[in-house]
């Protein structure tokens, strides 16, 4: 093939991601352009949520930037945005292909499993990244006006860097369980339910009493050490990475040892 596997992935799906470019970056955007008014208003009607809600999205400390953005944009709708995305291009990376029954046509290609696997996992992490640094242009484009000066663009970019890993690590899972089976709803549906169910780990494993939990939830990692408030957490950004690379060597490994033809 004249072009890699990773170009031809990215420049397949160039319509795809510029969808979820698009709209994780306008949900961000507009979302935390609401500061304004939640920092006036927003503390008072907090109040009338019952304590354990308020505790378990961290709604006490609306009135200040990064305690808003925590609680919400980057505490909720965008993780749960990479999550889906991760989801939906992992399950496309090889179980789509198998799914379709164009897989065979393209190993007929001198291209190995292990090659399109890495190169298809590129791509899915290019994806990420370049969401992720949409949303922090869109950040920085909106940090005045919105009032959120008191976060820094490094402060910013920590957070973004998180995003973008915590989708990986999702479409590392969803690579992994494709790669596994080769059944493309089995797969996003598998990869949703254990992103959701470790989001709720993270969210209300301290009020169940169960704080180890949240250690196995990667949503602990991306927002726990607070890079809106502390800049980059290298020991987090570290676990989601490591996380990623060891679920697609699993993925690669079942990969190349499992008959596609069964």
């Amino acid at each position: 093939m004249r072009a890699t596997v990773f170009t031809k992935t990215l420049r397949d799906n160039r319509r795809s991601l510029i969808g979820w470019t698009a709209g994780t970056t306008l949900a961000a955007a507009m979302y935390a352009s609401f500061y304004p008014q939640m920092a006036t208003g927003g503390a008072e009607s907090v109040q009338n949520f019952p304590e354990a809600m308020r505790e378990a999205f961290h709604l006490d400390d609306l009135t200040s930037a990064a305690g808003y953005l925590q609680s919400s944009v980057f505490g909720l709708i965008l993780p749960l945005l990479a999550l889906f995305y991760g989801a939906a291009t992992g399950a496309r990376a090889t179980a789509g292909d198998e799914e379709s029954g164009t897989l065979d046509l393209l190993l007929a290609h001198p291209v190995t499993r292990t090659r399109l696997i890495l190169q298809r996992f590129g791509a899915l992490t290019a994806g990420a990244c370049g969401i992720a640094a949409a949303v922090w242009i869109a950040m920085l484009g909106i940090r005045e006006s919105a009032d959120l000066t008191s976060i820094s663009p490094l402060e910013f970019l920590a957070q973004c860097l998180n995003l973008a890993l915590l989708a990986v690590a999702f479409g590392a899972l969803a690579m992994g369980i494709g790669a596994a089976t080769g059944r493309r709803a089995l797969v996003f549906a598998a990869t949703a339910g254990i992103g959701i169910l470790t989001y709720a780990a993270h969210t209300f494993a301290g009020r169940l009493g169960a704080e180890w939990a949240a250690y196995f939830s990667p949503f602990h990692y991306y927002i726990g050490g607070e890079p809106l408030k502390h800049g980059i957490q290298w020991g987090d950004a570290g676990v989601l990475a490591a996380a990623s690379a060891a679920l697609v060597v699993a993925g690669t490994y079942r990969f190349n040892h499992r008959d596609l033809n069964a």
